[in-house]
């Protein structure tokens, strides 16, 4: 039986079985965060806690070079950060973390992103006040 002789047409339009939702309620709030990226957060939050010194400061040039990523000095102080011997070594621990963590915000919208720096800020306020402070030397400065 072919498509065309069938006796029994189908609506082109069927009617919504759904209630629309306004428009300014549906986009009201923001999507709730996901589950994966939550347990993203706690890694990068719970490898922070175990961090040393000089890691935290490579990760917090990485978070403002992220925060502010049309700035030239970012780029450049993380390019200080290369080294030509490390191609000849596996990756530390801390660099498959900071290569995860790249990985992860960059997935992130931007409501995810800002709330990995409040909950950092949670735990760790004196760190997240000199990201803020490293933010805002940024300016004007290109």
């Amino acid at each position: 039986m072919s498509l065309e002789s069938s006796s029994t047409s189908v609506p082109p339009c069927f009617p919504s079985v759904l209630p629309s939702v306004p428009d300014d309620i549906a986009s009201s709030s923001p999507p709730p965060m996901s589950y994966i990226t939550s347990q993203e957060m706690k890694c990068i939050l719970y490898w922070f806690a175990s961090w040393s010194g000089p890691q935290r400061e490579r990760f917090l040039q990485d978070l403002v070079a992220k925060a502010v990523p049309g700035k030239l000095q970012p780029l450049l102080d993380a390019l200080e950060q290369l080294s030509m011997s490390a191609a000849n070594r596996p990756p530390c621990i801390f660099e498959c973390q900071l290569r995860l963590w790249d990985q992860w915000f960059r997935g992130w919208a931007e409501q995810e992103r800002n709330e990995f720096v409040r909950q950092l800020e949670v735990s760790e306020p004196d760190f997240v006040a000199k990201f803020y402070q490293a933010v805002a030397a940024t300016a004007g400065k290109d």
